[in-house]
């Protein structure tokens, strides 16, 4: 995917879509309705006995979204003006959507190996909620997608100077300039690095597992399980290897099978994170990775509501960590969606972070100086569930097989001590330009924000808070969705109303910046 965008076009009239358009919306369409349409065909077929329409339903089926997709295609139509694109849709209902350039927060250009066999891409322009994009275009000409990636990026608001808002000790923002400036690029031996210490290859195991109950009958499948568990047995007594030689055979397939996962995750790390670059002009951030499909997505700086920092036990022990960011766009459950601007660095040194980290955010010392703990005593809160669900258990298996089943009251001081570990890693530190967390033990995090991206806050108690005297601190921003909430938990009641207190005095002098 070129990186270079064309020249920005001048104002015209209404556009159609690429006269392809209604392939790549039918085939979108059809994934979809694969897996119904594949078990319709293998599985509901009973001979010559079906009635002729029995048998021409999935042609039927298929027809229709044919039809649909000619449909949509006839009736799309967009015009991109000054200072938006306009958007018109529908068959019966018809639909008009106008988008300021100046709210789109985010624009992916998608090309996956069908795109780059038609030269084609398909773009999605996000604005900040919602669970949808605010429009996806499928498809459009290469250089009419990258030229209105470009008009978005010419075409945003200015940065608003900090100094003009009645903060007097911010900086004016950076000068824009029309240079591109790589910040950090990945080669295969850092993207193999970063699928062997991930377990991506889960992922498409559940995904597969899921798929096959989805499709294959049940009886059929409790017929493979059960056959196929006792051939497998049979053989395994034909052996007659011991117990030796079971553990040994039992080893060897558990090492095959760690050994396959690991290779299928690198084989997904390869497809989604080969060649990528993080570069940025303008203040704009932009990322390019992929190896069949190809994307490309872009987001304003000032856009980023909430950073991420976070580390695995392998990537500890490897050396690396990973950054990631909350932007102000919509961020649905479709997987294309989710492929978005995120990664600012899906695997790199902890310095090479911190490094990014810095010039990104000039005005933010990062790391901070000092983390404020919060109390141990309180510790067992995190293993709550253990103490109550451990002796239960434990009672259970003791009326069912004697005191063997005591043993498993020896996971109660392992869950205190895992606990212990963990509120030791909680911490949190606040200054006048910046809120900052961390937290975890076997997946240790970091995550903050800006205090001008800070929308609302929130004092909760809990019945545990209010037997141990604490409380929590939740902090929203705009589009800030992380695997971790912006949330300052287990601070003593009088420091936690006093953070409030400091934190609502900043976001009243400050003005929003999302």
């Amino acid at each position: 995917m070129s990186s270079v965008p064309p020249p920005i076009p001048a104002t015209d009239a209404e556009r159609r879509l690429h006269p392809w358009s209604w392939l790549f919306v039918l085939i979108m369409q059809l994934r979809q309705y694969l897996l119904p349409l594949a078990a319709l065909l293998v599985f509901g077929q009973r001979g010559d006995r079906d009635p002729l329409w029995a048998q021409l339903i999935p042609l039927i089926v298929i027809a229709c979204l044919v039809l649909a997709s000619v449909l949509q295609y006839l009736s799309y139509r967009y015009r991109i003006g000054e200072d938006g694109i306009t958007i018109r849709s529908g068959v019966f209902a018809r639909n008009r959507r106008e988008i300021p350039f100046a709210r789109i927060h985010n624009v992916v250009v998608d090309q996956n190996p069908l795109h780059r066999l038609f030269g084609v891409a398909e773009l999605r322009l996000e604005s900040a909620g919602g669970n949808r994009p605010e429009a996806e275009m499928r498809v459009l000409r290469m250089d009419e997608a990258l030229a209105l990636e470009q008009r978005v990026r010419h075409r945003g608001p200015v940065m608003v100077n900090p100094v003009a808002d009645g903060d007097p000790g911010t900086p004016p923002p950076l000068p824009e300039t029309d240079t591109r400036h790589v910040l950090l690029r990945m080669s295969s031996i850092e993207v193999i690095k970063l699928g062997m210490l991930s377990n991506r290859g889960w992922v498409m195991v559940a995904a597969a597992l899921g798929a096959l109950v989805q499709v294959v009958p049940r009886d059929r499948m409790d017929t493979f399980v059960e056959y196929g568990g006792r051939e497998a047995f049979g053989y395994a007594n034909g052996l007659q290897p011991g117990i030796t030689g079971m553990l040994v055979i039992a080893a060897v397939l558990l090492l095959a099978g760690w050994v396959a996962l690991r290779v299928l995750s690198v084989l997904l790390a390869l497809l989604r994170y080969y060649g990528f670059e993080l570069s940025e002009q303008q203040r704009r951030l932009t990322v390019s990775t992929g190896l069949l499909s190809k994307v490309r997505s872009s987001v304003a700086l000032r856009r980023i509501q909430a950073w991420t920092l976070s580390e695995t036990t392998l990537q500890r022990w490897a050396g690396r960590r990973q950054l990631s960011v909350d932007s102000a766009a919509s961020q649905g459950n479709d997987e294309q969606q989710q492929r978005g601007l995120r990664e600012l660095a899906p695997l790199a040194a902890p310095a090479d972070c911190d490094a990014l980290v810095q010039h990104l955010l000039p005005t933010v010392q990062w790391p901070p100086a000092l983390w404020h703990p919060v109390a141990l005593r309180g510790s067992w809160r995190l293993c709550v569930t253990s103490l109550w669900l451990t002796p239960l258990l434990a009672a259970g298996l003791t009326w069912r097989w004697g005191g063997m089943g005591l043993l498993v009251l020896a996971w109660l001081p392992v869950a205190l001590w895992t606990a212990r570990l963990q509120m030791a890693r909680i911490g949190w530190h606040l200054d006048d330009r910046y809120v900052a967390l961390r937290g975890g033990w076997w997946r240790r995090w970091w995550r903050w924000a800006e205090l001008d991206k800070l929308q609302a806050l929130r004092l909760s108690r809990s019945p545990l808070d209010r037997l141990l005297g604490t409380s929590s601190v939740w902090l929203d921003t705009a589009g800030a969705r992380g695997d971790v909430a912006l949330c300052l938990r287990y601070l003593p009641q009088a420091q936690a109303a006093e953070v409030l207190e400091q934190l609502g005095r900043a976001l009243a002098r400050r003005q929003l910046r999302w």
